[in-house]
């Protein structure tokens, strides 16, 4: 069963990753098969509620672009070396293909063969050489084996079209000849006393005992074909190798794991019909045609807090969008048909998965409780935010007793931990809790940090400004600020980019100043985001 992935915002906060993590339990346990994952690194809040209920960290999901695993490619069409060039002809003409790929015994890929390139080997002028196997032999010519003694047969092809006195005198055959001959029994006698690597009798035609025991004792190899001398001319060639026509071992091939952009791209340059598809060890793994490219297989993904497309995973548009988990205001995701789309006025994502397992009447384990009481709690700073509701007390109040702890006091350990600055470089403050937004063609970014003690922060305030304004000018954003907020005193001390004050001030209907503390803002959902976007959207 394909797997589908379920995942929060590019900066994983808490309630994004626990609600993901219960989701995807809950929907494993309802028979789906869902895996959880991040698109980024987990905070120390988060680190220390995953330690805390012995959850195991989400896998990192880099992206769900296409690749070419996700395409119905010819998976398996591949000719070993060894096969014969007539083969490869009946296999590319059974399966309607323009090319295929040659792979050597152990399945490396050696080349790629082409119509084209059978079409050049068919109308070449001069070519007598032979290199194959005796069943390769046997197969093309349908013929019978008299003698063997070499399983693969290598020289140069005559055919025996003299008379025979003409032949004896003028031609010299020697251990590397192969000779093409009907039933005449002088030259086939002459051939097998020169020692010849194989005689190719034609038309069915029986052989002398005492030429049989002859050609023996000086192992002389025979095949009896039923086609006359004009058709084993022409079938003898396309026994050969099929590797033998193999001009280029470095055509341009594709891993799996390429993604189908890129794979346009260069097919726009190469304008080829057909491309190998290898694995990090080059072994082949099948044939693309461009036209393969139609026939795709999303990424199937569920999104949790968060439908904004910025938010989201890289190539969100090329994946296959099945269900929507939020509690944020409508963004910018479309989708090509209806899904399902659980949106809630509540304080946290997790407060509405702990409802779908109520309505599902799914019995929630005890360190699933922990995650989604993690979540609701972060999200609402342990009920204290203004975007708490009745439905996420409720939900607070069941999960702690199931996951058997003080939810007070649990809540202030975990915002506790996510508070330490230890080790964290201006930067990894920023981006601690960071999440862009749009409105009018205009982005912002607003990241949000919890502390008990602003001073730490206000020491390198300059430090701070400097990046949110090389955030600013490198990705053209209208304003980049981040909120501290300060559980304790209930509000926000706030610092932005220096050409953001402008929006700073309207925003707040006053003279802003770096560092300045807002009262009673603790949520960017509510006290942030809508203020910033009514300034924009003016």
């Amino acid at each position: 069963m394909e797997k589908t992935f379920i995942f929060g915002h590019k900066k994983p906060d808490t309630d994004s990753v626990t609600s993901c993590i219960a989701l995807s339990y809950l929907k494993n346990q309802l028979g789906e098969a869902t895996e959880p994952r991040v698109l980024g690194e987990i905070n120390k809040e988060t680190s220390y509620a995953l330690d805390f209920f012995h959850v195991k960290k989400p896998e990192y999901l880099n992206d769900v672009k296409l690749q070419l695993k996700d395409i119905d490619y010819h998976e398996d069409f591949i000719l070993k070396e060894n096969e014969s060039i007539y083969n490869g002809y009946q296999y590319m003409l059974k399966e309607g293909l323009t090319g295929i790929p040659i792979v050597k015994q152990d399945s490396t890929f050696a080349g790629l063969i082409t119509i084209k390139d059978l079409i050049h080997s068919f109308i070449k002028d001069k070519d007598n050489e032979l290199y194959t196997s005796y069943n390769n032999l046997l197969q093309v010519l349908e013929g019978k084996e008299v003698c063997r003694f070499d399983e693969e047969i290598q020289g140069n092809i005559y055919l025996a079209s003299y008379r025979s006195k003409t032949l004896i005198d003028t031609v010299k055959l020697d251990h590397n000849s192969i000779l093409i001959v009907g039933n005449r029994h002088n030259i086939i006698e002459y051939a097998i006393t020169s020692g010849v690597k194989l005689i190719i009798v034609s038309g069915n035609k029986d052989i002398a005992e005492e030429q049989i025991d002859l050609a023996k004792k000086n192992k002389v190899n025979i095949i009896v074909s039923a086609y006359d001398s004009f058709h084993v001319a022409k079938l003898v060639m396309l026994s050969n190798y099929i590797k033998t026509m193999i001009t280029s071992y470095n055509p341009t091939s594709f891993e799996e794991n390429d993604y189908v952009g890129d794979v346009l791209e260069i097919n726009e340059k190469l304008r080829h019909t057909n491309y190998p598809v290898v694995d990090k060890n080059n072994k082949c793994l099948g044939l693309l045609r461009i036209t393969d490219l139609n026939s795709k297989n999303p990424k199937k993904v569920i999104l949790v807090d968060h439908n904004e497309k910025l938010q989201s995973a890289d190539g969100i548009e090329e994946a296959e969008i099945l269900e929507i988990v939020d509690h944020h205001n409508l963004g910018s995701i479309t989708t090509n048909q209806p899904i399902n789309f659980r949106n809630m006025a509540v304080g946290s994502t997790c407060t509405i998965v702990y409802s779908l397992y109520k309505e599902k009447n799914i019995e929630i384990p005890k360190n699933i409780a922990g995650m989604l009481l993690s979540g609701v709690l972060s999200d609402t700073l342990i009920l204290k935010s203004p975007t708490a509701t009745e439905k996420d007390k409720e939900a607070v109040l069941e999960l702690s007793k199931i996951a058997d702890v003080d939810y007070q006091k649990y809540g202030m350990e975990l915002l506790k931990a996510g508070t330490s600055l230890e080790g964290m470089s201006t930067e990894d403050v920023l981006y601690n809790d960071y999440k862009l937004f749009t409105v009018n063609g205009k982005s912002f970014a607003i990241g949000q940090f919890f502390t008990m003690n602003f001073d730490d922060i206000k020491k390198q305030q300059d430090e701070y400004i400097k990046v949110l304004d090389e955030v600013s000018e490198a990705n053209n954003y209208a304003l980049v600020a981040l909120y501290v907020t300060d559980i304790i005193q209930n509000g926000s001390y706030v610092l932005y980019n220096t050409k953001g004050k402008n929006i700073m001030d309207m925003a707040y209907e006053k003279e802003s100043n770096e560092g300045m503390f807002i009262e009673k803002c603790v949520s960017r959902k509510k006290n942030v985001v809508p203020i910033i976007m009514d300034v924009l959207e003016n």
